[in-house]
């Protein structure tokens, strides 16, 4: 039933919708809420968005291997967020700070901004959670403003270029692959080692065999050296013979090696969802959704308008970008179709996910690895298609189209 409220909807009463969460997910639901909510001129749907974010700018995450390996790429990774140029519109309002509770039986959020650390709450509509997971240095940088960022980054990458000793890097996962690979291919005269403690490269991971052996292929064509069922006992910090700070590395089959950096790639991510209640989440605090993305529990009020996109859902597949983006987009097209239910009576049809099968786009230095359901690929032409020469900034920017008209 429409109600009066509702149906009064206008531009001093607009629909109030908190995202909390700016990167690729928050993004496209903000960006695709707003394209339905102008898609009709002469009766566009009001809306007033607050995305709420820890960092002071969007952060293209998966190009992170390389934003530590190149300083220009560094500068290119990271724009603040009064530099995206789609979000500039009175409608859209960007918070630098955290969420620390999300109130679903009262509709509102407590906001703790960064620039005083003072806690607010404000009320809304219809909740995104677009939060994604934390992870841990050096998988990406821990800095909140671009300025430290670059602070952050530019001394990671003095570090890895100044010494004679391997720079190591701990974990044959996506992040460890991609680290690698990319340092060595930006930095050659760097000498990268990687170590993995399983016999296949990405065993973590539900893919075949032949993907596997085919990253550890393009690792070793990158110039990375390759150190398997090498488990890392202890890193013990010393000199080098140049009296340069090192480390003494010792593995579980008691082989030793001297390292400039010791890059640790093996850490579990968590997801960041301390904010929401615990009966949305699981028993690894991913957020229980049902495919139209508003979250499953049955024991939380007003679950209908709370949605969950990203990295932070509990969903099948390999967290990826691309469904990122896409869960993104769906959560925005229900939320405006919900909002035209309520104004004009309009029946509902949700857009829903389906299940994920395992898929991966892997770089590796010049050259890349896709697989999915329609098999493996592999070489030069996979790299350019899935990420260009900026491990993917472009496309993604593109496709949520950040630089284009806010109207």
């Amino acid at each position: 039933m429409t109600s009066h409220t509702d149906a009064a909807r206008n531009e001093a009463n607009p629909w109030r919708v908190f995202i909390a969460g700016g990167c690729y997910s928050g993004l496209s639901a903000a960006i695709h809420l707003l394209d339905r909510c102008d898609s009709v001129p002469e009766k566009p749907v009001h809306v007033a968005i607050t995305i709420v974010d820890e960092r002071d700018g969007f952060y293209h995450v998966i190009g992170s291997p390389l934003a530590l390996a190149d300083k220009k790429y560094a500068e290119k990774a990271w724009v603040e967020y009064k530099d995206v140029k789609i979000l500039q519109r009175p409608d859209v309002q960007i918070v630098h700070g955290s969420v620390t509770k999300v109130d679903p039986t009262s509709k509102t959020a407590t906001i703790r901004e960064s620039s005083n650390n003072s806690e607010r709450t404000e009320s809304y509509d219809f909740f995104i959670g677009a939060t994604g997971l934390r992870r841990v240095w050096p998988v990406v940088p821990q800095a909140l403003s671009r300025k430290t960022y670059l602070t952050e980054v530019n001394r990671h990458i003095d570090a890895v270029t100044s010494s004679a000793d391997p720079v190591l890097v701990v974990g044959g996962g996506a992040v460890g692959i991609e680290m690698a690979a990319e340092l060595k291919t930006v930095q050659p005269n760097v000498k990268v080692t990687l170590a993995h403690s399983r016999a296949k490269l990405l065993s973590s991971e539900p893919l075949p065999d032949m993907v596997k052996d085919c990253a550890l292929d393009l690792v070793r064509e990158s110039g990375v050296d390759l150190l398997m069922e090498h488990r890392l006992v202890k890193s013990t910090p010393i000199k080098n013979a140049a009296g340069q700070d090192a480390y003494e590395v010792e593995f579980e089959n008691g082989h030793k090696m001297l390292a400039s950096v010791v890059v640790m790639a093996i850490s579990k991510s968590v997801p960041s969802t301390d904010f929401l209640p615990k009966e949305a989440l699981n028993e690894e605090g991913l957020v229980n959704i049902l495919p139209s993305l508003q979250l499953s529990s049955k024991e939380i009020p007003n679950a209908e308008r709370h949605f969950a996109v990203g990295d932070l859902i509990n969903w099948s597949g390999i967290k990826r970008c691309g469904g990122a983006m896409h869960e993104g987009k769906y959560a925005g097209l229900n939320i405006h179709q919900m909002m035209m239910h309520e104004m004009e009576g309009k029946d509902i049809k949700f857009n829903e996910i389906d299940e994920i099968p395992p898929m991966i786009g892997l770089a590796v230095g010049k050259k890349a690895v896709s697989y999915g359901p329609e098999g493996m690929n592999s070489g030069k032409q996979v790299m350019h298609s899935f990420f260009e020469e900026d491990l993917g900034f472009r496309i993604c920017w593109d496709h949520l189209r950040l630089g284009g008209n806010p109207a």
